[in-house]
Parts: C-alpha cells; sequence; structure tokens
C-alpha cells in the first residue's frame, strides 16, 4: 500500500513540476502585432478570417460521424458470434440495424440529406 502511494505521490510531484516548467518556458514576453495579424503573403487580408461554410455541408459531415461510430460499434457484434447465443446475436444485431436505419430514414425524411434546395 505504501509503494502504491508513494510512487502515485512521486508521479504527482514530477507532472506539477513538468507543467511549471513548460508554463515558464512557453511565456511569450515580446507581442508584436505584425506577428499577431494574419498572415497573407505579406500584405494586409482582404477579409475577415471567419468565412461562413455551408451549413448543409456541416449537417452532412455530423450525420455522417454518427453513423460512423454506430457502424463502429456494429464490428464487435461480428466477433461476438461464435461467444454467444444465436437468437440473442441476431435479435440484437437486428434491433441496433433497425435503430439505425430508423435514423436514416428521419433524416432523410426531415430533408437533411438533400444536398441543394
Amino acid at each position: 500500500m505504501f509503494l502504491i502511494l508513494s510512487i502515485s505521490l512521486v508521479t504527482l510531484i514530477i507532472s506539477f513540476i513538468l507543467l511549471a516548467v513548460a508554463s515558464i518556458i512557453s511565456k511569450k514576453t515580446i507581442i508584436d502585432r505584425e506577428k499577431m495579424s494574419p498572415f497573407e503573403c505579406g500584405f494586409d487580408p482582404k477579409g475577415s478570417a471567419r468565412i461562413p461554410f455551408s451549413l448543409k455541408f456541416f449537417l452532412i459531415a455530423v450525420i455522417f460521424l454518427i453513423f460512423d461510430v454506430e457502424i463502429t460499434l456494429l464490428l464487435p457484434l461480428v466477433c461476438t458470434m461464435n461467444l454467444s447465443n444465436l437468437i440473442s446475436w441476431s435479435s440484437t444485431g437486428l434491433v441496433f440495424l433497425w435503430i439505425l436505419l430508423l435514423g436514416l430514414y428521419l433524416e432523410w425524411h426531415s430533408g437533411a440529406l438533400e444536398w441543394s434546395q
């Protein structure tokens, strides 16, 4: 018990020392207006650095990420096929796929998958 406590304490002390040294070394003391401005080939920027983007593209990207994670959750289902009961395995897989297809239908029905309008 004492060994675990002492190793934890040493690890905590080393972490705080590294954190303090990194924050001291990384301080920028010289604030230069030219270095703080956005760089555009030596010229002043023509427009704002915050360019608006298509909200539809963002929605498609979020939907893709959600379905990508759900497909990743389906992969272990294949690995556990031999370890579980066939009825419980297939019912779990079918319920998961049904929820996935229901979500896809709702996104399609709400018009979130329409690229151009």
